[in-house]
């Protein structure tokens, strides 16, 4: 049988408590529906696994997908999704990371692994080429990303890794999954399901290639996209130059930036101790870029005569930035680069872990938790403090362990679960929906809890991109949104970087995959299966019980203090009413029959 173009056409299915592997053929009308990656993954295991499942039990399946564009020549075109049943939210989680791992994967002859069951020990999985077996992990288990990858170059030579650390071993609810030692898809708890499974890493090695259906249409999609994205000031200039971390004082500027657990509101006079200019100027080592990637947006980063903080490694980016410094109130760039610098090399979501440090001094402050809980004074501002917790949570001591419940469980069990500055119990990442309104309404309906990369509305609110919006008013927000999350769902699928959208749109997203795939499709007929994904991934959620579409009381009732959106409180009823609308779904959140008929889905 021809191979698909771009396409490798297999899966593989690996049973771990059997040991066994099979190679099965490619579903190519669900493939040609919900694109790759993100929308093929959460298809496959929709089809599969029962929404009722436990995310760390043996039942629930875990699922590595690539895209149609993934590892083409596709401008930043090294993505893959990791797909679950989140253990942090108990709602569908599916975590977005690049690098090599994923392009790998397809050159050795896969378009995705979906791991069932568990191993009775722990196990890595081995690909080179047609060779796919299980091998022993026991002298792996125990050890860190960075350790566990090492060791795997070194018994496998030139291959590409995709690990879990000793927080996903023991099932800290935002353990990541790391690839190229700094790359994660990171958000939910993925490294943790893998955990649960007794599956250390995937290693990998091919020697093949992507064919396209059009190549000469495919190049010249691809050098019109390349020609944008150098030529516009977001991609070619700014994130090149300072990284995300760029956004620190664009967003403090507007009063975004939340401080102390959003408690004292989101404008900071020491915003700049923390920003991406800052970040060159004292450990910046060199850009890092991806796969294909024309930004390199990464940063490689040193730590040197500060002691115990020295070390080397990658970032932090604007949000970990963010949820170590602002959210903290910690101006120590160096104990927030060293923070960071722990969470890639045990595999922890420093969004989330950084927001639940957060969390947890302004419940020691108010004296919810006790200081022998804890082992020590934890007061907002203490740097020392915060990289403790941080290496406590990753080594699973004493209060670490709770930490690594996230911040929704840990202020319930001190009686304060409104202080949890999470959607759905998954973290709200480093913009204030008080004061961008529509940041808010992202925060509120996004199918995997508070996230930023369901939409990204500080595009429109902030950067002015594709077009300038006020980020205190409220119109317009729910159709702007509701078509920037079904891009955004088409974007993670084809395989290529979300960041490529601040300087491409629909027409060149559509125009490289339609001549890699050799589709007919027009720009709408595409963009309708980003569509169909975001509410593929809404009936899951429903089935799987997850709670209504809101934020913490706090985004609701206390306006900011200070500040240019002083006075305001996230108006997010107003908003959710014209999404909804605009979504076509019922006034209560939940897809119409028609809706999901016209999408070709259904309960």
């Amino acid at each position: 049988m021809a191979q698909a173009k771009g396409w490798m056409g297999t899966i593989l299915r690996v049973n771990l408590t059997e040991g066994t592997i099979t190679k099965e053929p490619l579903n190519m009308q669900d493939a040609n529906d919900y694109v790759g990656a993100r929308g093929l993954g959460t298809k496959y295991y929709c089809n599969e696994v029962d929404p009722k499942v436990e995310p760390l039990a043996p039942e629930n399946k875990l699922i590595f997908m690539t895209g149609p564009l993934t590892g083409t020549a596709a401008t930043s075109a090294g993505r893959y999704e990791v797909v679950s049943k989140a253990p942090l939210t108990g709602i569908i989680g599916a975590a977005n990371s690049g690098g090599h791992f994923g392009p790998e994967l397809k050159y050795a002859g896969y378009d995705g692994i979906i791991f069932e069951g568990k191993a009775e020990k722990p196990v890595y999985l081995l690909i080179l080429d047609d060779q796919v077996e299980l091998l022993d992990a026991g002298d792996l288990w125990g050890q860190g990303v960075h350790e566990v990858t090492e060791a795997l170059e070194a018994k496998h030579g030139s291959v590409r890794v995709s690990t879990i650390g000793t927080p996903g071993e023991r099932g800290v609810l935002f353990a990541g999954v790391m690839n190229d030692k700094n790359r994660a898809a990171g958000r939910g708890g993925m490294g943790a399901v893998m955990g649960s499974k007794n599956l250390k890493a995937v290693v990998v090695r091919g020697t093949g290639g992507v064919k396209v259906a059009r190549p000469k249409e495919f190049m010249d999609e691809i050098t019109k996209a390349r020609t944008m994205l150098c030529e516009h000031p977001v991609t070619g200039e700014g994130l090149g130059a300072l990284g995300t971390e760029i956004l620190v004082n664009i967003v403090n500027e507007v009063g975004g930036l939340p401080l102390r657990n959003g408690r004292d509101g989101a404008y900071w006079d020491e915003a700049d101790s923390t920003s991406g200019e800052r970040l060159v100027d004292t450990y910046l080592v060199k850009n890092q870029g991806c796969f294909g990637c024309t930004i390199a947006c990464g940063r490689v980063t040193k730590i040197e005569g500060r002691g115990d903080l020295d070390g080397l490694g990658e970032g932090p980016e604007y949000e970990a930035g963010w949820s170590y410094g602002a959210a903290c109130g910690v101006t120590d760039l160096g104990a927030i680069v060293k923070a960071n610098f722990i969470c890639n090399e045990q595999g922890m979501d420093p969004i989330t872990l950084g927001a639940t440090i957060a969390c947890a001094m302004e419940l020691s402050e108010m004296g919810a938790i006790p200081e022998e809980d804890i082992g020590f004074p934890l007061r907002f501002g203490d740097a020392e403090a915060m990289v403790k917790l941080t290496q406590m949570t990753a080594d699973g001591e004493g209060f670490g362990q709770i930490l690594g419940l996230g911040s929704y469980r840990m202020a319930e069990k001190y009686g304060h679960p409104e202080l949890s500055m999470s959607a759905k119990k998954q973290e709200m990442p480093a913009y204030d929906g008080r004061a961008i309104q529509g940041i808010g309404l992202e925060y509120a309906t996004s199918n995997r809890g508070g996230c930023h990369v369901r939409g990204y509305m500080i595009s429109p609110e902030v950067l002015g991109i594709p077009l300038k919006m006020d980020p205190l008013e409220t119109e317009g927000k729910g159709a702007l949104l509701k078509t920037f999350q079904d891009l955004t769902a088409l974007c993670d699928s084809t395989g290529i970087c979300l960041f490529t959208t601040f300087g491409i749109g629909l027409p060149e997203i559509a125009g490289m995959y339609r001549e890699a795939v050799g589709s007919d499709e027009s720009d709408e007929e595409i963009l309708l299966k980003g569509e169909r994904i975001w509410n593929l991934e809404k009936r899951f959620n429903i089935q799987a019980g997850v709670e209504k579409d809101t934020l913490p009381p706090r985004l609701l009732r206390e306006a900011l203090p200070s500040g240019p959106a002083k006075g305001k409180v996230s108006q997010l009823q107003t908003m959710l009413a014209d999404y909804y609308a605009e979504r076509g779904w019922t006034a209560d959140g939940d897809p119409t029959p028609e809706k999901l008929e016209e999408l070709n889905l259904s309960y």
